[in-house]
């Protein structure tokens, strides 16, 4: 075999693998059902893996939540900082029978301590966001209409995200009512907030700071080299575990990575590190 043919079968051999590849391997040795979506903000890089696959959204569905909240204040329907009485009385969409959230339920207990009291609908929405406050959020859905959040996924072309009703409705949760999205979905919203078209530019940057705040990071920012700023949302269920959002490297990129069937989030949480530093890798 010649030198110049030897060097061909070597370089070929040795040839990285590509980011397909990788992230088609991650899944499969996972065994478990995987949606993931990434797009850079430039729009000249992307890779699809059941990004139309329907999935429970758990608290994925709190981002088109506040981009409703800051879609009406821009509208001057409302003000960031009013106070919302906190009432911990809620109604099922099934019959308007009413329910109440759990403490031991939550991922948060300011709002409980403050029942009975006022907080503002920016203080609500940073804990919506940051530690995934269901009771925030439910507060929000309320103030705000579930209607009309439908109506801005909508207009924002975000089909994948279905938001029915707020948590632990579980009335709902027996007939099958459930929130759901799918990878494109998210991407599609994550992709107007960075490009500053889900509200406003102001509005938008505002909302980016406050995913940059997100408290839970065992997904997407645990593949990232240390302070990389990533502006994201994660949810899990039993056996549901996600994580969405915009990398803010030096080519900012959206990631989405939907997990299902994973019992243990100790084990899902690295999946998604590693498909998260497999797509760095890749944009280096």
């Amino acid at each position: 075999m010649s030198f110049i043919v030897l060097l061909a079968v070597l370089t070929v051999a040795q040839s990285p693998a590509t980011l397909e590849s990788k992230v088609s391997s991650l899944i499969a040795e996972s065994g478990a059902e995987v949606a993931v979506a990434y797009r850079t903000l430039d729009g000249k890089s992307q890779l699809l893996f059941d990004a139309d696959k329907t999935f429970h959204a758990a608290s994925t569905m709190k981002v088109p939540v506040m981009i409703e909240l800051f879609r009406q204040a821009e509208a001057g329907s409302l003000r960031l900082d009013d106070p919302l009485p906190i009432l911990n009385e809620f109604r099922s969409i099934v019959d308007g029978s009413p329910y109440k959230l759990s403490e031991g339920d939550d991922s948060d207990l300011e709002v409980y301590a403050n029942v009975g009291k006022t907080m503002t609908l920016r203080r609500l929405n940073e804990l919506m966001i940051t530690v995934s406050s269901n009771f925030a959020s439910n507060l929000l859905i309320e103030k705000l209409g579930v209607e009309n959040i439908r109506a801005t996924v909508t207009r924002l072309g975000a089909d994948g995200m279905k938001v029915l009703r707020g948590v632990e409705d579980s009335k709902a949760f027996e007939k099958g009512l459930n929130n759901e999205t799918t990878a494109r979905g998210l991407m599609v919203l994550f992709d107007r907030l960075g490009r500053g078209t889900a509200v406003s530019a102001t509005a938008d940057r505002a909302m980016l700071e406050v995913l940059k705040r997100q408290k839970f990071n065992a997904g997407i920012p645990a593949g990232l080299p240390a302070g990389t700023p990533v502006a994201h949302k994660t949810g899990s269920i039993t056996r549901i575990h996600h994580d969405a959002g915009i990398v803010l490297g030096p080519r900012p990129y959206i990631l989405v990575i939907l997990t299902r069937g994973i019992q243990d989030q100790k084990v899902s949480a690295p999946l998604m590190a590693a498909i998260s530093k497999a797509v760095w890798e890749t944009e280096r």
